[in-house]
């Protein structure tokens, strides 16, 4: 792993431990937690938030005590250290641009972009300008995967050969100008590419059927990495028609196996080392010819639950992006990984096209 303090996005100073001025461009419905949070975490100060409704601005403005802007260039000309952005994707690079031109270091929601190109753009102008730019991946920050990196740095690192990703819900309605890969799938991409050392795979094939916008709602994507390690495969399938939410994702590994289920927060471990002793015996009464029918097999591994904290996932995002501001290093998601999820979710979609 890079060295965080250096690399891309890594501002040129920190901010010697003063109070950061911030603030929130698109207050809908994440944007508005993103103004709760800097509202209230200590050593912020929520300068003010920016709306395409100016009674949504308002609104906001006043449940959070700070101002209502009309233009991001208002906003900057205020004076803030940091803001986060949560227009729809494709004003992304609009509303951040003044921003990181004048150097104000800026949280974008995912993903960094609609399409690769602009993405690139958004992290070739941070790079330029010596900015901080992280990508608001929330689902990095739930609780079951800090448990799950918290787990596998206590020992040896999980190496993945078969990843399994099912994230499904019912259709809400939002997001409906671009697919289930750009709106659903693309959290799980990011968990993906991170385990896999932010490589792009080397082969992709996806189906996807429009039923209900003009974009694919449902999708499955096969995504291969060929590594002299050895392969690895991930088969990951979005869905926004299903009649029931599930978040599940299940790693496979040489040395380990972990299903972590974010929508309950809840996950298991089971290593290779500890199960080893048991799994000899088995395999010597299997060539012995002894017969296991009457064997239950989850009495016979040892799974270890994954310690779940209670931290709200937007609060440790944030904070995640505050300390890098202070400090003056690169974000755990910078603009080069925000570009590398949206470039591998264009593959996808081109490959759904190329499948039909």
């Amino acid at each position: 792993m890079a060295d965080p303090t250096s690399g891309t996005n890594a501002p040129s100073n920190g901010m010697n431990g003063r109070t950061l001025r911030c603030g929130a461009v698109g207050v809908g419905r994440m944007g508005q937690h993103h103004a709760r949070v800097y509202a209230t975490e200590p050593g912020c100060e929520l300068v003010g938030v920016v709306d395409a409704s100016p009674e949504r601005a308002a609104e906001i403005a006043k449940k959070f005590n700070c101002r209502a802007f009309p233009t991001e260039q208002a906003l900057l000309d205020a004076g803030v250290d940091a803001v986060s952005v949560a227009v729809p994707t494709t004003a992304h690079y609009k509303s951040a641009e003044p921003f990181l031109k004048n150097r104000v270091a800026c949280l974008i929601e995912k993903p960094l972009a609609p399409d690769a190109k602009t993405a690139s753009a958004l992290k070739d102008l941070a790079e330029s300008t010596g900015t901080c730019l992280m990508v608001g991946h929330i689902e990095r920050f739930n609780p079951i995967m800090r448990a799950m990196q918290r787990a596998t740095a206590e020992a040896s690192q999980i190496t993945p050969r078969f990843i399994e990703v099912h994230r499904v819900s019912p259709m809400t309605f939002r997001s409906v100008d671009v697919g289930v890969v750009m709106d659903m799938m693309i959290h799980d991409l990011d968990v993906v590419l991170m385990l896999m050392g932010g490589q792009e795979p080397d082969e992709i094939q996806a189906s996807g059927v429009a039923v209900i916008t003009q974009h694919e709602d449902i999708c499955n994507a096969r995504l291969v990495w060929r590594r002299p390690s050895g392969n690895c495969v991930a088969n990951i399938t979005g869905s926004r028609l299903a009649l029931k939410t599930e978040r599940v994702t299940r790693i496979t590994g040489e040395d380990a196996y972990i299903k972590i289920d974010y929508a309950n927060k809840n996950g298991v471990i089971i290593r290779r080392l500890a199960n080893e002793i048991q799994m000899s015996e088995v395999r010597e009464q299997i060539r012995s010819g002894t017969d296991l029918t009457m064997l239950k097999w989850h009495e016979l591994v040892n799974v270890e639950n994954l310690v779940i904290d209670d931290g709200e996932p937007i609060v440790m995002e944030i904070r995640e992006f505050l300390g890098a501001v202070r400090d003056g290093r690169r974000p755990t998601i910078d603009a080069s990984a925000g570009s590398i999820n949206v470039r591998v979710a264009e593959r996808i979609v081109e490959a759904i096209k190329d499948n039909r």
